[in-house]
């Protein structure tokens, strides 16, 4: 067995379970790319990977209480059979390599946007609190059928689109869903989803058994560890990892080069921090005459 494809996983496995995308989206170009995988055989495998690995990290959430159940119902009633559907259909077209093109171009771009979304929504309510008592979500049930129905087509043609595609159109659905229930969400929601693609694929393609043992022995302690995480961190955390996800997925989605998305994903991660440093210390400002170091007034400590 693979070590350096396990660690890998574990890597993958940590961003999933942490952000609920980028599975599809990181998995299977590494293992075409650094590993050498056929690409038909690596769909194949990643997707047999996603369906045990996402169970773990959808637990993780369950128990918090970050998992909207209906709107998992409304999006698993249009993605499973729709994944099934897509297998049927990639072996219909043939691994034609324009469709293929042509679908990641389009998802590539989806997740550009949802990242300039997710960093307008967070400039534009940076006033507001950010752990505030949630607002109730009302279910839009058609459209989250249809989202369904779309997510589940895409995975099965190309295994990418069960975390990213999916939680992209759920942030326009839903902008009130917190960060820390969006992941849960989305997780939970991408487990039938990815076990009806891989079982699809596993009737008609290429799956490779020794490929996914490697990615599962690294990705299931990698996803518990993220959704650990995930379940307890601050909003501000969670959508800031969203943001470097999707950008990485992207970019590696519109054929960037490797060494490329490492340089702007580091620097986004950089100024993130940046900023995130700048909002501390213009939220805490000292009064005239007092240094940041000086002790509290007596009546401070006395409150205290």
């Amino acid at each position: 067995m693979d070590l350096t494809m396990a660690l890998a996983g574990l890597g993958v496995g940590i961003v999933v379970g942490l952000t609920g995308m980028g599975g599809g989206a990181l998995m299977t170009p590494i293992l075409v790319l650094l590993f050498g995988v056929p690409p038909i055989a690596a769909v194949s495998s990643d997707l047999a990977a996603s369906a045990v690995m996402k169970p773990f990290g959808g637990a993780v959430h369950a128990r918090r209480g970050t998992v909207n159940w209906r709107l998992v119902a409304w999006l698993c009633a249009g993605s499973v059979p729709s994944a099934f559907l897509g297998v049927l259909l990639l072996r219909l077209i043939g691994d034609d390599a324009a469709t293929q093109h042509t679908i990641k171009i389009a998802l590539g771009t989806a997740l550009l946007l949802a990242a300039a979304g997710l960093v307008l929504k967070a400039w534009t309510g940076r006033r507001r609190p950010t752990e505030a008592t949630p607002e109730p979500v009302r279910v839009r049930p058609l459209p989250t059928l249809a989202l369904g129905v779309v997510g589940g087509l895409v995975v099965g043609l190309t295994s990418v689109g069960s975390g990213s595609l999916i939680i992209v159109i759920l942030l326009a659905i839903y902008p009130k869903l917190r960060a820390n229930d969006l992941v849960g969400t989305d997780l939970v929601q991408a487990i039938p989803l990815v076990l009806s693609a891989a079982l699809g694929h596993a009737l008609f393609g290429d799956l490779h058994l020794d490929i996914t043992g490697a990615v599962l022995l690294g990705s299931i302690p990698g996803v518990l560890l993220g959704a650990r995480i995930s379940s307890r961190a601050p909003v501000a955390l969670i959508r800031t990892a969203l943001v470097v996800v999707l950008l990485a997925s992207a970019l590696k989605l519109l054929d960037v080069p490797t060494a490329t998305v490492g340089v702007i994903t580091g620097a986004a991660v950089l100024a993130a921090v940046a900023t995130a440093l700048m909002t501390r210390f213009r939220g805490t400002p000292v009064p005239h005459g007092r240094s940041m170091l000086a002790s509290p007034a007596p009546r401070e400590l006395a409150r205290d």
